[in-house]
């Protein structure tokens, strides 16, 4: 068996797991049985690959933690020891990273520095590969606050870093790296209308016992945006898990939300992006998401073209990315934010020096 088609059983399992319905006699729960009796039969080589993908998708505890109480409800205990082992290393990195996330926000509030954390905490209770952070500060002074107060170091910056306005920091004893935006959001640092309003409207949460300042409802969905449509191209599995369950929550403000991407000029990537999550929760309840239809209809394509490959659901490039660009680069010349559309516009050399690079050695490690 190829391993595309094993990462696919994969992510069909996990997305089952957690976006079926969760009991029997609910109207869409007819697999309910079937999706037990699955987990049930998976071999040690099926779990692992669970796993692993899980992993990439930043779903880990989510997914594993339904495999471990189905097993545990039926008392399979080699299957619960299976996923008791997985999720014990999984909490204790988790609780490691959240500690020093910790410390460093609190660092940055001491020396008076505004930062709120990015994409990381909207996994809750999984956690991102890395650190995300925002500040307003001075490069200068977020550098010195990591070297002095952390001992950290600068990883080395591709192209699409210095652009972005983002540094990497490596920490010791932290075996993620903190990466810090600086100003700019956006993979071409065009993104300043989001990062300039993005302190004042953020707001509190509390993780276990921490608590951490975050982006607002509509601003967490345009990084989101950001992040998917206009910069990786793919979704991973979490995109879909916890965008979904804002909308199900009631929390997304839509006239605020389409008042802000409106003003970043990625309102239709914003509304194609809400229409993906969309289409892939219906694939597995049977029923869309409740999320208004002036919404939907800004969507300039939708989940059906979507598609799965290298352990994530790809976005079209051609046309469909190309034309969200095309739309994102015209709103920003239109509103005369012409330092903005200058970085926007580099955007396609900057694409096209990581194909070539790609092609040639194998990585874009240095450009993208």
């Amino acid at each position: 068996m190829s391993k595309l088609v094993v990462a696919y059983k994969s992510l069909n399992r996990l997305s089952r797991l957690l976006l079926s319905p969760q009991v029997a006699n609910s109207p869409h729960g007819a697999n309910f049985a079937e999706r037990e009796k699955d987990i049930l039969q998976l071999t040690r080589s099926d779990f692992n690959s669970l796993v692993a993908l899980a992993e990439t998708n930043h779903v880990l505890v989510r997914g594993i933690g339904v495999c471990r109480e189905i097993a545990h409800q039926a008392k399979d205990e080699i299957r619960t020891s299976w996923a008791d082992a997985c999720l014990s290393a999984e909490k204790s990195r988790i609780g490691t990273a959240l500690s020093y996330l910790s410390k460093i926000c609190a660092a940055f509030t001491q020396h008076q520095l505004p930062v709120v954390v990015i994409k990381s905490l909207d996994h809750w209770p999984d956690l991102g590969s890395d650190l995300d952070m925002y500040t307003p500060a001075k490069p200068d002074d977020v550098i010195r606050l990591m070297e002095e107060e952390f001992g950290a170091r600068i990883a080395p910056r591709s192209w699409g870093d210095r652009l972005a306005c983002k540094w990497n920091f490596i920490v010791p004893g932290l075996p993620e790296l903190v990466e810090i935006h600086i100003g700019r959001l956006g993979q071409t640092g065009e993104q300043f209308a989001i990062a300039h309003s993005l302190i004042e409207r953020t707001r509190c949460i509390t993780v276990g016992k921490l608590q951490f300042r975050v982006p607002s409802i509509s601003d967490r969905l345009m990084i989101s945006t950001l992040q998917r449509m206009y910069r990786h191209f793919y979704f991973r599995l979490c995109d879909i898990i916890d965008s979904s369950l804002l909308v199900e929550s009631g929390s997304v403000d839509y006239e605020d939300l389409h008042a802000a991407a409106m003003k970043a000029g990625i309102w239709e990537g914003v509304a194609t992006y809400l229409a993906i999550v969309s289409d892939y929760v219906c694939r597995y309840r049977g029923v869309a998401l409740d999320i208004p239809s002036w919404v939907l209809t800004s969507a300039r394509f939708s989940g059906k073209d979507v598609y799965f490959a290298k352990d994530f659901l790809r976005v079209p490039i051609l046309p469909q990315s190309a034309m969200l660009y095309g739309s994102q680069l015209a709103s920003v010349i239109r509103r005369r934010q012409l330092h903005s559309g200058a970085r926007l516009s580099l955007l396609p050399w900057l694409a096209t020096a990581a194909l070539v690079g790609q092609k040639l050695t194998g990585s874009d490690k240095g450009i993208w």
